[in-house]
């Protein structure tokens, strides 16, 4: 049980450490983040980590358990060599030209403040929230293929997402820490590659 409750912390951690680098950048560039906002940023990493745990679970009933485990493990990894390697691939987009508004969004979370009010509407909100919530999706595959509940993991996901995105709008604010929220892709690429092996081993 606690190995299990540690695994849905880890999750809940890695999958949101890009909420703190928006909030450090928004917290430091004077951009404000409402309840709601946040709550609705949380909702929607929540419902992707369940949609993608109710995934894993089907599954795992059309291939054995060490394959499912495997398969969790492998999607974690592979997810954390792709975080890892974002900023290479950023800068490989903008001599291109070709890049998404997701991705521009996780670079510069400034692109979010689409009417420039420094004030993250609703609308923005959702934007915002489905680039957030784009590393949720490993960790609730994961969850759901190695048996872990889907329903605590989507909860822990949701609340850490609240929490962080908010705690670190207010010391992005307090003490202007940018190079703090510029280290947080790393950090849950990291997370996530860590959480990956200890699955597959």
């Amino acid at each position: 049980m606690w190995s299990s409750i540690a695994i849905v912390c880890a999750i809940s951690v890695a999958s949101n450490l890009d909420n703190a680098g928006v909030g450090i950048a928004y917290g430091v560039r004077g951009v404000k983040i409402s309840v709601t906002a946040n709550g609705l940023i949380a909702l929607i990493s929540g419902v992707a980590t369940l949609l993608a745990g109710v995934a894993g679970n089907l599954i795992i009933h059309y291939v054995p358990s060490n394959v499912a485990t495997y398969i969790g493990g492998g999607v974690m990894m592979l997810v954390g060599l792709w975080v890892l390697t974002e900023p290479l691939r950023s800068r490989s987009k903008r001599r291109l030209g070709d890049d998404i508004v997701f991705t521009r969004i996780l670079r510069d979370p400034m692109v979010a403040d689409f009417d420039r009010s420094k004030h993250i509407s609703m609308g923005e909100a959702a934007i915002l929230g489905v680039a957030l919530a784009l590393n949720a999706l490993a960790g609730g595959f994961d969850a759901g293929v190695v048996h872990i509940p889907v329903w605590l993991t989507s909860f822990g996901v949701a609340i850490f997402s609240y929490l962080l995105l908010g705690f670190s709008a207010y010391v992005g604010r307090r003490y202007a820490a940018e190079k703090l929220g510029n280290k947080a892709t790393v950090i849950a690429g990291i997370l996530l590659l860590l959480i990956g092996i200890h699955q597959v081993m």
